[in-house]
């Protein structure tokens, strides 16, 4: 193993076995036990890579493709087919909520509990269980069973125990994903500060922001396969355009309707058919690049011209917040008519919103206000960057220093 190296994964495979003839009561799976048939299916095919000290990685790829196998060969929950993987140091994970927990035990004695897995003497522990009880949040819960603990104070007493054991190599998979947005901020704080401290990081998240924040490398895996390897920001749109690619064949082969949910309240034979975003080129896109040109497209059908209208569209993220929102009567100071059929677009010269994934509603109203359809969710789409900056939207500016 390299001296400068805390991972060393080689040339690693993981094939799982899927019965075919599922007996569905005791008596069958007594009776045919013998002819149960499987298939081998390779999760994993000769995946590599080196991870140095103190370096934090993000994997990366769409479910199923063999990030949660990666991170739980690192972690010796199961064991590679063929193939190697050497670690140096103490390993801390956080890879299943609520793993090494007894729901039965109070949270102070699964803390005594869980570090004792991760290596810590009792004395070691009786130092550090103020500050664990402290980063978690939980001193008027913490003498409580954990079967009585949210999703949420799980993850909190799970991330607090694995962050102070002082391990070298913290893999994580998906558990920042549960719990308010205050303490996840406050977790990706703590981890930039065990980074720099000299801690090996692996995170598997679905969340590319988070990786971009924490991590110098992502590693793109695809049907078991390293696709892509390097900085997240180069990696990231390869992942995006591949996966946006895979969404539009799905959705061009299942003819979807345009929107996940609408509401009509008049009955008018006010039809909105598709709803799409183009880029500078009028190309269809479900991945943009942070400052580039984009519109938003509406294709709509009606049975008669409708006047005095006004068309909303509003942009959340993937909390729910809602990052923007206009119409066409805020906009122009103007109603607009509807003729039998036709598409709305609405161009922005710069779209400055920062990475991640975000929807689009759109709403047709009267100029009385009252709505005629109303579309939830009708458009998905990402965002990536080649900048570090970070938040929801970016704001154009100049430094000026005397």
């Amino acid at each position: 193993m390299k001296p400068e190296n805390s991972i060393e994964v080689n040339n690693i495979t993981k094939s799982f076995k899927v019965f075919l003839d599922k007996g569905r009561t005791l008596k069958e799976l007594a009776l045919f036990s013998k002819r149960r048939r499987y298939e081998e299916r390779r999760v994993l095919d000769g995946i590599s890579f080196e991870v140095k000290r103190g370096e934090a990685i993000g994997l990366v790829g769409h479910n199923g493709c063999g990030k949660s196998t990666t991170l739980k060969l690192l972690t010796r929950i199961m064991y590679p087919d063929t193939g190697t993987i050497e670690m140096r140091g103490r390993v801390s994970s956080l890879i299943e909520l609520g793993a090494g927990f007894h729901p039965d035990m109070s949270g102070r004695q699964n803390i005594y509990t869980n570090a004792s897995i991760f290596g810590l003497t009792r004395k070691e522990i009786d130092k550090r269980i103020d500050k664990i009880i402290e980063f978690s949040e939980l001193q008027d819960f913490i003498d409580n069973p954990v079967r009585t603990y949210s999703s949420g104070m799980y993850m909190r007493l799970a991330f607090a125990v694995a962050i102070n054991v002082d391990a070298d190599i913290l893999l994580i998979d998906e558990i920042l994903a549960v719990g308010d947005a205050n303490f996840q901020a406050k977790c990706f704080d703590k981890l930039k500060e065990i980074k720099r401290e000299g801690t090996t990081i692996v995170i598997v998240s679905h969340s590319l922001g988070q990786i971009e924040q924490i991590c110098e490398r992502s590693i793109w895996i695809n049907a078991g396969k390293i696709a892509a390897e390097g900085p997240p920001r180069e990696v990231h749109p390869l992942y995006l355009d591949y996966m946006g690619q895979k969404r539009q064949e799905m959705e061009s082969a299942a003819s979807p309707k345009a929107g996940k949910e609408e509401t009509a309240v008049e009955n008018i034979g006010l039809t909105v058919s598709e709803i799409f975003m183009n880029d500078r080129g009028g190309e269809r896109k479900k991945v943009l690049k942070t400052g580039e040109a984009a519109a938003v497209c509406i294709c709509y059908q009606t049975t008669e011209t409708l006047e005095e209208i006004v068309v909303g569209v509003e942009v959340f993220n993937d909390l729910n917040v809602r990052c923007y929102s206009t119409n066409t009567f805020d906009d122009t100071a103007e109603t607009i008519s509807l003729k039998s059929e036709g598409t709305l677009k609405m161009h922005m010269d710069k779209l400055m919103l920062l990475p991640g994934k975000y929807f689009v509603d759109v709403t047709f109203r009267r100029a009385n206000k009252t709505v005629i359809c109303h579309k939830s969710k009708a458009l998905e789409f990402e965002m990536y960057s080649d900048q570090k900056d970070s938040g929801i939207a970016r704001l154009e500016h100049t430094w000026d220093i005397n």
